[in-house]
């Protein structure tokens, strides 16, 4: 990259300029993860009354099945950094073939999770859960299996998009993702408009349709608004090329891995969870949407940051990038301090949104006030993250990530629950703090990365992290 620092002296660049720029990208991105997270709320939210066991089962298959397939969708995210300072260096073919070879991956990367999700019934029981669990768990990934290859596709349209600023067709596809997947849920799971009430197995089905009806409709919404003009070059065996597809996974890997274990040390707890019964697993599970809901407010921020900080790289504006990330740390903290105390609060009552059980909804009120607590370092982590991609630096949150989760954090909860007697409880300090450790070290490996000169990842050789 050439130096910057005669453009950021004529342009635009303060303070508040950014602070427009990134709250532009990050708002919309931020409803979109809403939205997202929104499918699976309702899914628990309608199981959770049919039920406490498909709700418990449901609370396991999730567990399971959305580690396998983050790990997928996070080799797919390596084409992040390739989309956004290709976007900021107006390079048509790179966005382009970034696209093409993100495709690719995403039908790649479907195999091993689909192969993961049949098999999600025995591998439960392998994890030691209750066999009448499991077997559910592992009908409901069943009953979607066949829509498994939808999701890393339309990530990677997706993320084509955003990387390129685009962000209102994400958003919108999502919101109408979302009144499908009510619809067919209210209809597969209690029978109605004339179908069977087929229980957790509807809402697998119903699933499945949705993520289905997701990409058709983001692709209609590329094609018909011609939304790839000027980011599209037609395919070519440079598509396939085995070192542009190397790229992609060697930036994406990294994600994945970072994702994948993320996710399970949350999905690792609630099979311990599992371990103490249904109501303990339930109230996880509770406490987990709720924490998941308030998680998307930040991860917005994040890949905000992210497409921020990729094109300002691809644009060659240094200072620029260094302001914009200290503003999305900011940003990502003081909404999440925000929802920490919305959920001691409300701790009393957001459980009765999920079941009428009473044992479930007091063990999740007395979770709420520890979960709050990691708010703080949850925002931090998750944004420093999206700074670092959008840097090309991936390596580094799956370093972090494998220290502070399975070094630490995992191991200190299992100990709180099941020998220092706190029970689930115990495993959400744990959780707690390990995302101490992976918010503080990861805020710092931003703060040393911003020292560095700032690369375009298609132009460096060897690994920029």
């Amino acid at each position: 990259m050439e130096p910057a620092a005669a453009a950021d002296t004529h342009e635009a660049g303060s303070w508040e300029r950014e602070a427009r720029a990134l709250i532009v990208l990050a708002v919309p991105v931020m409803l979109t993860q809403l939205a997202q997270m929104a499918l699976g709320v309702t899914d628990m939210l309608m199981l959770g009354h049919a039920g406490v066991q498909a709700m418990a089962s449901a609370a396991l298959a999730n567990s399971y099945g959305f580690v396998v397939m983050m790990m997928g969708v996070g080799v797919v995210f390596g084409i992040d950094p390739l989309v956004t300072q290709a976007h900021g260096a107006r390079d048509r073919d790179a966005l382009a073939l970034a696209l093409q070879r993100g495709v690719l991956i995403a039908l790649a990367v479907s195999v091993p999770i689909m192969i993961a999700w049949y098999n999600a019934g025995a591998a439960l029981c392998q994890f030691g859960e209750p066999p009448e669990l499991a077997e559910a768990a592992g009908g409901y990934l069943r009953a979607q299996l066949w829509s498994v290859p939808f999701f890393p596709l339309l990530m990677a349209f997706r993320q084509y998009l955003q990387g390129r600023g685009i962000v209102r067709p994400g958003l919108l596809v999502l919101l109408a993702e979302n009144v499908v997947n009510a619809l067919l849920d209210w209809a597969f799971i209690f029978g109605h408009l004339g179908l069977p009430a087929l229980g957790l197995r509807g809402a697998g089905i119903a699933a499945g349709i949705t993520r289905a009806f997701g990409l058709l409709l983001l692709i209609a919404f590329i094609v018909v608004g011609r939304l790839h003009e000027g980011a599209w070059r037609p395919w070519s065996r440079k598509s396939v090329q085995l070192s542009g597809l190397l790229e992609v996974l060697r930036l994406g890997l990294p994600i994945g891995l970072q994702w994948g274990m993320e996710v399970l040390a949350f999905s690792g707890s609630a099979m311990f969870a599992g371990w103490m019964g249904e109501t303990a697993v339930s109230a996880y599970t509770v406490v987990l949407n709720v924490a998941s809901v308030t998680f998307m407010l930040p991860l917005g921020i994040g890949i905000g940051a992210s497409i921020r900080v990729g094109n300002l790289v691809g644009e060659g504006r240094e200072a620029a990038v260094r302001r914009t990330a200290k503003l999305a740390l900011v940003l990502g903290i003081g909404v999440m301090a925000c929802c920490g105390v919305l959920m001691v609060l409300l701790r009393n009552l957001l459980p009765h949104a999920f079941t009428t059980d009473t044992r479930v909804i007091a063990l999740s009120a007395s979770i709420f006030p520890v979960a709050a607590l990691f708010q703080i370092f949850d925002g931090t982590q998750v944004v420093s993250g999206g700074i670092l991609r959008g840097l090309g630096r991936t390596r580094a949150p799956a370093l972090v990530n494998f220290i502070g989760y399975y070094v630490v954090g995992l191991p200190v909860g299992y100990w709180l629950a099941f020998h220092a007697g706190l029970g689930v409880v115990g495993l959400w300090w744990g959780l707690l703090i390990g995302l101490v450790i992976v918010g503080v070290s990861l805020a710092s490996w931003v703060r040393v990365s911003l020292r560095k000169p700032l690369l375009r990842v298609a132009g460096v050789v060897g690994d920029p992290s």
